[in-house]
């Protein structure tokens, strides 16, 4: 029943720290990557569909995507989800084809960036210390059933404070990289 308990908050917290990583992606750096446009809508047929479903997205070299509707006649509608979509990019439509070039960041920009990650890496950290008090709770559970003596809970604490420790230091050195990453010019 702990092991069932600890096995339980490990993989959540795993699955929150893969989410982190997942949120660091959609935040660019100046360099071009497909997950950068990973948020984008696309309206399609009447249904708002994620970009990777209507477009194929390359990276023609270090600083520009390459995009290309699957139909021709999306390219419009695939431009403009692009620009409204909040990531400051402008993509040029070459009317077979879309090419973004990301934009140089400034100190500002990559300030705004570091920030969005510092944001990001709380969000992450938060969510394992939920984690945490979710699986606390249920042990404290299994004591008052009876189930469990108070030292086993005690123990089986101990193990989840550290699994948590273990968790935040690992948001800590995903979060130093990010800022690492985004700072370098």
């Amino acid at each position: 029943m702990i092991n069932e308990i600890k096995k339980d908050a490990q993989e959540r917290m795993s699955k929150s720290l893969d989410s982190l990583q997942h949120a660091f992606s959609r935040i660019r750096t100046g360099v071009a990557h497909p997950s950068i446009l990973e948020g984008v809508m696309v309206p399609y047929y009447g249904a708002d569909t994620p970009i990777k479903q209507v477009a194929n997205i390359t990276v023609k070299d270090s600083r520009t995507l390459q995009v290309v509707a699957f139909e021709r006649n999306m390219l419009n509608a695939v431009d403009k989800a692009i620009g409204s979509a909040g990531l400051n990019l402008n993509p040029t439509n070459l009317g077979e084809l879309l090419l973004i070039t990301m934009p140089a960041l400034t100190e500002e920009t990559r300030r705004g960036f570091t920030k969005q990650a510092r944001d990001a890496a709380e969000d992450g950290r938060v969510a394992v210390r939920n984690i945490r008090r979710d699986a606390m709770s249920q042990l404290k559970d299994l004591v008052k059933e009876k189930e469990i003596s108070e030292d086993e809970e005690r123990r089986a604490a101990d193990d989840i404070q550290k699994l948590t420790d273990k968790f935040v230091a690992d948001i800590e050195v995903a979060v130093k990289a990010k800022e690492k990453d985004l700072m370098a010019v």
